[in-house]
């Protein structure tokens, strides 16, 4: 079944900007056909689309039961494809699930996968094997538009703001990248095109640091009167936009991009790669940021829900949902096309800034039934909305198969032909069956969920009439527990058990009444981080 497409506006502006801009990168679209393997020619192989949400929790949309906002871009996914009751992201914070999304790897086996700083090098080494990578031997044409988070610059020394940002995406399998190159309530606002700083005066040089520089420099802590977005924790350093961030920058003046203005770049910039590889097979990461603090939708979408700017950027998310979707039906693409939408964790509402998410919440739950959100191991911080889409291929309805981001890379190979080397993508499972629907098809029959730096663990397993999930917090706090408070910790037992099939809240801890079952779990939970991986 076809999707209805529509066209605004907006839409056929940034058509026109596609077809102007494919002109331009013409060249560098040529080279990359080239590499496209004859293997493949005879057949086209689908496209790819993954649309990552930020910070989306799994009752944010209306399609997954929320009912003081609507979703219908995303809606229409969902009713025309598979989704996913259990679809998880390997970690309750950005930086570790597109690391793991990206690698294969859960991101607990690495050090320094944490949320990365403003001035962190590339955290994914040149030459390790990727999902991008893995595509590209098949021909597909790559990139990555919108939020990077995965550091640029050699190890030890990291970006170079104003020479060549490298390594970073090109390095392990991206054809082309467009790149909020950190997370936007860390410094610095600009772009990077694939290895420089986009539009950087050379006589105006981006300078960005981790202490503020000698000379007088303007902070959310010494001018907090002129904000237009008040701080509520940490977030009080360099002002840009009327809004104080992580770290500390200077010069880059025109390089520096309008915060509201972030979705419509991403969408034109993904449209134009689409546009470009139109007769190629094409992967693309769309790399949303939108409910990512500081939250600060295009001025069209402000004040379209009764829940604040948070609620407003869940409808420019969905705006860009249907904006891209669009464009397929556009370019005839969308029956060749595999869209998996997902979010890279759960939901969280005061992240730093005063922004009115709590105070304007009402009857909203954004972790939905779950407990926890982002920064946590209960369910709500790595059960998200997860939904696969391919007219005619993904039988539309409902799945209970457990899917993690880990998986695509094995499953989107597998779909490509493109065997995995036996040392890459080590956790990542072969679920392509279940992500199409296809019948007696399963998924996971276990998974490991981390917080932010790994020293808190979850681990779930199906077995007979139990879904047994075991969290071993090794400081003994939890962090998050409620996402419909301020964020704080819990003092917490060292190990919880719980059994998902009838406690989906995390409510009752059989810890002391099953000792036997926290014990097999524990040993299973220590074979696979101490060991050589846990794919199948």
């Amino acid at each position: 079944m076809r999707t209805r497409g529509y066209l605004t506006t907006g839409a056929l502006w940034l058509v026109g900007m596609a077809v102007v801009s494919c002109l331009v990168h013409a060249g560098q679209a040529d080279l990359s056909a080239n590499r496209e393997s004859s293997n493949h020619a005879a057949k086209r192989l689908p496209n790819i689309v993954v649309i990552m949400a930020d910070d989306l929790g799994y009752g944010d949309l209306s399609c997954y039961g929320a009912t003081e906002i609507r979703t219908p871009q995303i809606d229409r996914l969902a009713s025309g494809g598979l989704r996913f009751t259990q679809g998880y992201c390997s970690s309750s914070t950005c930086t570790p699930t597109r690391y793991s999304f990206l690698t294969g790897n859960y991101a607990f086996r690495t050090p320094g996968t944490g949320v990365a700083p403003p001035n962190g090098p590339a955290i994914i080494s040149p030459g390790t094997t990727t999902l991008p990578s893995l595509l590209r031997q098949a021909g597909y044409a790559t990139a990555v538009v919108g939020k990077w988070h995965l550091g640029l610059g050699e190890k030890g020394a990291g970006p170079d703001w104003n020479g060549r940002l490298s390594p970073g995406p090109l390095e392990i399998g991206f054809d082309e990248c467009l790149l909020l190159p950190t997370t936007n309530d860390r410094v610095p606002q600009v772009y990077v095109r694939n290895h420089v700083v986009e539009n950087l005066d050379p006589g105006d040089p981006l300078w960005v640091g981790d202490r503020a520089p000698e000379e007088p420099h303007a902070t959310g802590l010494t001018q907090r009167e002129t904000l237009r977005m008040d701080w509520s924790h940490g977030h009080n350093q360099t002002i840009h936009n009327g809004v104080s961030r992580i770290g500390f920058y200077t010069g880059g003046m025109a390089a520096r991009f309008r915060d509201e203005d972030l979705a419509d770049r991403w969408v034109t910039e993904s449209i134009r790669f689409m546009e470009c590889h139109k007769d190629r097979p094409f992967f693309l990461f769309f790399s949303s940021h939108d409910l990512h603090v500081p939250r600060l939708p295009h001025e069209r979408f402000v004040g379209k829900s009764k829940l604040g700017y948070r609620g407003d950027s869940i409808l420019q998310l969905d705006w860009c949902v249907g904006e891209l979707t669009a464009a397929l039906e556009r370019l005839g693409l969308a029956e060749d096309t595999l869209i998996v939408f997902c979010s890279d964790n759960g939901p969280v509402m005061d992240d730093g800034y005063v922004d009115g998410a709590l105070e304007k919440l009402g009857a909203h739950r954004a972790a939905g039934p779950l407990k926890g959100g982002k920064y946590s191991v209960y369910e709500g911080g790595t059960r998200t909305p997860f939904i696969s889409y391919w007219p005619g291929k993904v039988a539309a309805g409902e799945s209970d198969e457990v899917v993690c981001t880990i998986d695509l890379p094995h499953s989107l190979s597998s779909l490509a032909g493109v065997p995995l080397p036996p040392e890459a993508c080590i956790d990542s499972w072969d679920v392509l069956d279940a992500l199409l629907g296809r019948p007696g098809a399963m998924g996971r029959d276990q998974l490991v969920q981390q917080n932010n730096n790994g020293n808190i663990l979850g681990l779930r397993v199906r077995e007979a009439e139990h879904d047994w999930k075991l969290i071993w917090s090794r400081n003994k706090q939890v962090y998050n527990q409620v996402v419909e408070e301020t964020l704080r910790s819990r003092p917490v037992p060292e190990f919880q058990l719980f059994d998902l099939v009838d406690d989906t809240s995390e409510s009752n801890n059989l810890a002391d009444r099953y000792p036997e079952v926290v014990q097999r779990l524990r040993e299973r939970l220590d074979e696979i981080r101490t060991g050589g991986g846990s794919r199948f």
